[in-house]
């Protein structure tokens, strides 16, 4: 067991705590903590206050006091003259296990090909598929590994991660363990989902019969025991759209996951209505894109109690509108903000720059956008130990070099953490530049 540590002192802590879970939040509702530090324990935080005041009260107890400067200096790195320290970013949604490249798709999109017609002609995710299948679970696992680094260099210490590139139960299963491993690294927090029902494979494109019934049948059947055997996923999504799942059959399949134990989640009105009704009255955690909803959907998710996610990243990526989050809010959803990292529609994966862009076309405070990407995030994933930096959660932190955190979304995804901390386990990210 490790000792207690003392770490700081920054110059601001971002807390995020004692936030309301729902609606609309002003920015006098954030704790801001000048000249802070942090008491951690066995990779949790045991308390944030005032840097003179925790080396007062904890002076003689053997505590090990761990100064910012000198996990820079034993790098050979100048400590930045400010630190802000923030809890870890959650995002939410991202499809990260894959591979290939759909730099061609997007192409095509520049030149006025709409994601539907590249995806009739065998591009889009059907793409992905081939390339992910041809891969093995151990270059998956290496592929994504880097990802995951890019991710948590950004911030980023939580991270749901989706299947749905395999599109056949043992190609599922394949990703599902890599994913599985990449928690097992260490590296982020790691929370899996199966989204095996994310298009018809061309295997039932070609046969006879309903074919989304009868490959839905089969990993209901074949698929969903072994995720619950091998510990694989606790989730289970759906990509509602008559494209890919029309409402009635994704219906069936996910009240059939729901019966068998399994969370929900759904990508849900996209590019159609349809989906985040059918997320509200199935109860899911989330309802995630709602780019096409209308105010009558998102009441539907607010009497379900489901979250609404927000992918700015597909908005940017596709060149369609963004989720309409300041209505969301000012309904009195929960409201997530995620990257929706994907080899199609939302190549760039960058969590801050994005929600940093959302709040400003959304008309979103502050305190909505890092509720969005902190605690609220976590909420959608039903996770009760991340998101703040509070007793008892997770010491999973990351540290800016600014005096103040007004500057972190001011920069638009520009000013990087030079500092992330893992379950207490601190990693520098610093790179040589603009101090605010």
């Amino acid at each position: 067991m490790a000792p207690p540590r003392l770490i700081g002192p920054f110059t601001q802590a971002l807390t995020l705590r004692g936030l309301p879970a729902l609606g609309a939040l002003s920015d006098d509702l954030l704790e801001v903590i000048n000249n802070a530090g942090v008491l951690i324990s066995n990779g949790r935080i045991q308390r944030v206050d005032e840097w003179s005041v925790l080396r007062t009260e904890l002076k003689g107890s053997g505590i090990e006091e761990v100064r910012v400067e000198t996990l820079f200096e034993a790098k050979g790195l100048s400590c930045p003259p400010y630190l802000t320290l923030t809890p870890g970013l959650v995002d939410a949604h991202t499809h990260i296990c894959y591979a290939g490249s759909r730099a061609r798709d997007y192409a095509d999109r520049l030149n006025g090909v709409s994601y539907e017609e590249i995806a009739a002609r065998g591009g889009g995710i059907r793409d992905t598929m081939r390339h992910t299948r041809a891969a093995s679970e151990e270059e998956l696992f290496m592929i994504n590994l880097q990802r995951l680094s890019d991710h948590r260099r950004r911030g980023v210490t939580t991270v749901e991660i989706k299947s749905g590139y395999g599109l056949s139960v043992g190609d599922e299963l394949k990703q599902l363990r890599a994913i599985k491993r990449l928690g097992e690294s260490g590296m982020s927090r790691v929370i899996p989902t199966c989204l095996a029902a994310h298009v018809l494979p061309p295997e039932y494109r070609s046969s006879k019969g309903d074919q989304h019934q009868d490959y839905l049948a089969e990993i209901t059947q074949s698929l969903l025991p072994r995720l619950r055997a091998e510990s694989l996923a606790a989730r289970v999504d759906a990509f509602v759209e008559p494209s890919a799942f029309p409402v009635e059959i994704a219906r069936d399949y996910l009240q059939q996951a729901k019966n068998l134990g399994f969370d929900l989640t759904v990508h849900a009105d996209q590019f159609s209505r349809g989906g985040a009704k059918l997320a509200g009255e199935l109860g899911a955690l989330s309802a995630d894109h709602l780019e096409a909803s209308t105010e009558e959907d998102l009441l539907a998710l607010k009497r379900g109690g489901v979250t609404a996610i927000a992918l700015p990243g597909a908005s940017l990526g596709l060149g369609i509108g963004y989720t309409p989050a300041r209505r969301a809010l000012d309904l009195g959803l929960s409201l997530a903000i995620a990257s929706d990292w994907n080899p199609g529609s939302a190549p760039m994966g960058h969590l801050l720059l994005q929600a940093s862009l959302l709040g400003a076309a959304e008309k979103l405070s502050a305190a909505e956008v890092w509720a969005g990407i902190t605690m609220r995030a976590a909420r959608a994933l039903g996770l009760t130990d991340v998101g703040t930096l509070q007793p008892d959660h997770s010491a999973d932190m990351i540290v800016f070099p600014t005096s103040d955190y007004r500057e972190i979304l001011y920069q638009q995804g520009m000013l990087n953490p030079c500092l992330t901390f893992v379950q207490g386990s601190p990693q520098l990210t610093y790179v040589e530049g603009s101090v605010c």
